[in-house]
């Protein structure tokens, strides 16, 4: 068994976010995969329509256990081209996440913030739409 930075990886072991991105790491050193290191944003763009498609499938047929594998194919694809492009020097993975969450509390100003709480599902969604309807103008603005 090898260890990569005096750690060593055990497939039963518990992991969690930080660990998969470590992998993707080693996967794309120069000590690891031949696959994974050849791989660039063009041709992981299959790879994303595959497991996405999987994902779809696998609801449709109420296949739970599947899903659950197929949604970390698709985290994987996330966490595969977020690597990509820091190697490239464009951004991580940190600021993915970072991204998402600036835009989850911002589109939800009726639970981060001081905006009155719709009632219905419709009425939150129609709430999500003026507020990316606002970025887009404020992204206009400021090209």
């Amino acid at each position: 068994m090898r260890e990569y930075n005096g750690k060593k990886y055990i497939e039963k072991d518990k992991h969690d976010i930080n660990e998969l991105v470590e992998i993707v790491d080693i996967l794309r050193s120069p000590s690891g995969c031949e696959w994974d290191r050849a791989q660039d944003f063009n041709s992981m763009k299959k790879c994303l329509v595959d497991e996405t498609n999987e994902v779809l499938q696998a609801i449709d047929n109420k296949d739970y256990n599947n899903l659950c594998e197929e949604l970390g194919d698709v985290l994987l694809q996330v966490v595969m081209n977020s690597q990509i492009a820091s190697e490239q020097g464009q951004f991580s993975f940190k600021d993915v996440v970072q991204v998402i969450c600036e835009k989850l509390i911002r589109r939800h100003p009726h639970v981060f913030g001081d905006e009155e709480r719709p009632t219905t599902p419709e009425e939150s969604l129609k709430l999500w739409r003026k507020v990316k309807e606002i970025e887009k103008a404020n992204k206009n603005t400021n090209k």
